[in-house]
């Protein structure tokens, strides 16, 4: 039998500004990527999100960014190895802070946007991002871009890794995402999307942009929680996974 996590990015509102459904997607995740202040959230939203998380029985991860508010952590920065470790390891411990005051445990991280997808290509990132998590707490689970250069950082230092795969978003032939700067970078169209989720875990393959099959591992299933349809979303794929025989967990450490 097939077994996927489904995890989201959630806790990015900020202040008065509201981001996303979270109470209600929780509905429908088992894992939950929180923001940790620097291109989302905040103290009081990191507190809420961390306990809505708990009553739901969803694992909490932590979904640290670059800082940089104004554009959501979706641009790059020109950052060196030992700032990414820094800001990591400081936004990991933020919402530790919070996990730990209610008695819980943090299960994973998951960079966010930029910061991602700069460590899935660049070795020296995603090597420095890795140290962070282990160095914090080598039983954390480190949630990259399948077959990236992040879990390849993590697997070597000794973390326990989980290929993740999106719902939404479209693959080039390499591997990587579309980037969002282009116009098919994300995907609307609910069947579209739960049909490539289930070709991605049944035959662990993804039609690229490009026309070909690119072959990949899919331990966790990401959905965006900032998306107009993030709820519609995450309530159809996990409808359609458990229709499909397919088991949804998190991931056991």
């Amino acid at each position: 039998m097939h077994q996927v996590d489904l995890n989201c990015d959630l806790g990015e509102s900020f202040g008065v500004y509201k981001m996303g459904m979270d109470e209600e997607i929780l509905n429908f995740v088992t894992s939950a990527n929180i923001a940790c202040g620097f291109h989302a959230g905040d103290p009081s939203i990191m507190r809420k999100t961390v306990r809505l998380a708990l009553d739901k029985n969803v694992k909490i991860g932590a979904h640290p960014g670059l800082p940089d508010l104004v554009g959501f952590g979706r641009r790059n920065l020109n950052i060196s190895p030992q700032e990414a470790y820094n800001m990591v390891v400081y936004q990991i411990g933020a919402l530790y802070g919070f996990i730990k005051a209610e008695g819980a445990t943090m299960h994973h991280v998951k960079p966010h946007g930029a910061l991602y997808n700069m460590a899935a290509s660049c070795e020296k990132l995603s090597e420095a991002i890795a140290e962070a998590v282990y160095k914090v707490d080598p039983q954390l689970i480190l949630f990259g871009l399948s077959g990236s250069k992040l879990i390849h950082s993590g697997e070597k230092i000794g973390l326990q890794t989980a290929h993740e795969v999106f719902a939404d978003r479209t693959y080039q032939h390499d591997g990587s995402l579309t980037s969002r700067n282009q116009p098919d970078a994300l995907i609307h169209n609910l069947d579209q999307a739960s049909m490539q989720v289930i070709r991605m875990i049944k035959e662990g393959k993804v039609r690229s942009q490009q026309g070909v099959d690119v072959s990949l591992k899919a331990n966790t299933i990401c959905i965006h929680g900032d998306g107009p349809q993030a709820l519609e979303f995450a309530r159809n794929i996990r409808q359609v996974l458990n229709t499909s025989g397919i088991s949804v967990q998190s991931i056991n450490p």
